[in-house]
């Protein structure tokens, strides 16, 4: 059965430009509106995706009153849709305007078809990601249930999630193996949460953030009188991870004594509290994390080799925010949103200089720089639109970091802008290749030459 072509309605005034828009989006299920009325009605009906918005529209064909009032209609009614505002009247006042109630972009009268429509399609991408973001976050209860959490259009996350959905129901050791701030603990949640352990606790344990003479006791418990201040019997987190998930965050700094005794528990799946004699069994998952390199540290008579293989019995590999193109920006709107609520503030949305310097930014602190920087913004903007100096990020990459070999910057660029228009696209080659304006054999040799695919 052939797919159903995305909705796209274009509210327009001029007959002809009707006609030239209908004709340029064939791949488009076109619904034309010329007024407020037949606009919202459409709206209601037809649920489009993507919508072009000319703002001089009757009564007020020479002003912008009536398109305003159209595109504050669609979001109260419809404020997932992309509205792409155009119009020849003060085109910057009205950008801006359009923009802060909530426009995913403006484009300035005469049209340029072929311009316009890849602002289009780039909306329709967009749209979809976002959709299937939030068809997974509130999915649940069936056996293609993805990680609730989870945002990303990054083909490198998705990948990395269905991994975790397909290890989820086993009981196997994963270790998680990226750099701070990637969303380690998001996934170990995530795969508690897809797995048939979801109804116990998730008991999660930072081994880096406890002194080295007091982790053996949070891990294991104690019994009363162990030890001067154990004033009463205390179960550890081993123990209360019973019928659900133990997660082991930053493993690789747990210390050699206490590695033995973690791997006895491995091995035995009983614990002894500390002062105690009473073996007590322990059911309970094992994931872990760091961002440390174990297999170095076994080298090096840091972490033992049979400890290792016991957690790693799945690996997975979590990719930085750099390598995940176009998540920097639907992560960051997720986070605006939040902290909106969260402070009562007024922001409705990125400007357009945040959402470059958001997109060009390299996110050496990963997600969690993202996240912080903001929740900064929102607190510090002072207009409707968080802009990139809010964000404290004037520009998307230093002079000193830019490679001076012309053919590693021209990798450079290649890369990155391929891995965008895949993202885009959602990795459909067809796409992908009339995007960046080549031939799919092309776009098959560049994939290979950067070893970009799958």
């Amino acid at each position: 059965m052939a797919q159903a072509k995305p909705k796209l309605l274009v509210v327009e005034d001029d007959e002809g430009l009707q006609a030239q828009l209908k004709w340029a989006y064939e791949d488009f299920d076109v619904v034309i509106a010329g007024d407020r009325e037949s606009a919202l009605t459409a709206l209601r009906s037809e649920e489009p995706a993507v919508i072009t918005l000319d703002l001089g529209l009757p009564p007020d064909p020479d002003g912008t009153t009536e398109g305003f009032a159209v595109l504050d209609a669609i979001m109260a009614l419809k404020p997932d849709a992309k509205v792409i505002v155009a119009s020849g009247h003060g085109a910057r006042e009205s950008a801006l305007q359009a923009i802060e109630s909530g426009a995913y972009d403006f484009y300035q009268k005469p049209v340029d078809i072929e311009a316009l429509g890849l602002i289009v399609r780039r909306a329709l991408n967009l749209h979809r990601i976002e959709e299937e973001n939030r068809r997974l976050l509130h999915r649940s209860g069936d056996d293609n249930t993805v990680l609730g959490g989870l945002i990303t259009g990054a083909p490198e996350m998705v990948k990395v999630a269905r991994t975790v959905e397909r290890v989820a129901n086993t009981n196997v050791s994963v270790m998680l193996l990226g750099a701070s701030g990637t969303g380690k603990e998001l996934l170990a949640r995530g795969l508690h949460n897809v797995s048939g352990r979801s109804d116990g606790a998730f008991v999660a344990i930072n081994c880096a953030a406890i002194p080295e003479n007091l982790l053996e006791s949070e891990l294991f418990g104690h019994e009363k009188g162990a030890f001067t201040g154990a004033v009463k019997t205390t179960e550890g987190k081993i123990e209360q991870a019973h019928g659900g998930t133990l997660f082991l965050d930053e493993v690789g700094d747990i210390p050699l004594a206490l590695q033995v005794k973690l791997l006895r528990f491995l091995q035995e799946r009983t614990i002894e509290r500390i002062g105690g004699r009473k073996q007590i069994a322990v059911d309970t998952r094992i994931v872990c994390a760091t961002h440390q390199n174990l297999e170095a540290m076994i080298g090096e008579g840091q972490f033992r080799e049979d400890l290792f293989y016991r957690l790693a019995e799945i690996v997975v590999n979590i990719p930085p925010l750099s390598d995940r193109a176009g998540d920097a920006v639907l992560l960051a709107k997720s986070f605006l949103h939040k902290f909106a609520i969260e402070m009562g503030a007024k922001v409705k949305g990125f400007a357009p200089d945040a959402l470059e310097a958001i997109d060009g930014w390299n996110w050496p602190g990963n997600v969690r720089e993202l996240e912080n920087r903001v929740k900064r913004a929102v607190i510090m903007a002072d207009g409707k639109l968080v802009s990139a100096e809010d964000l404290d990020l004037e520009s998307a990459e230093s002079e000193d970091e830019q490679p001076l070999n012309l053919k590693c910057a021209r990798e450079k660029a290649d890369r990155k802008v391929i891995r965008h228009a895949l993202a885009r696209t959602e990795g459909n080659i067809s796409s992908t290749a009339k995007l960046l304006g080549i031939s799919r054999p092309t776009l098959y040799d560049l994939l290979k030459q950067y070893d970009l695919q799958g």
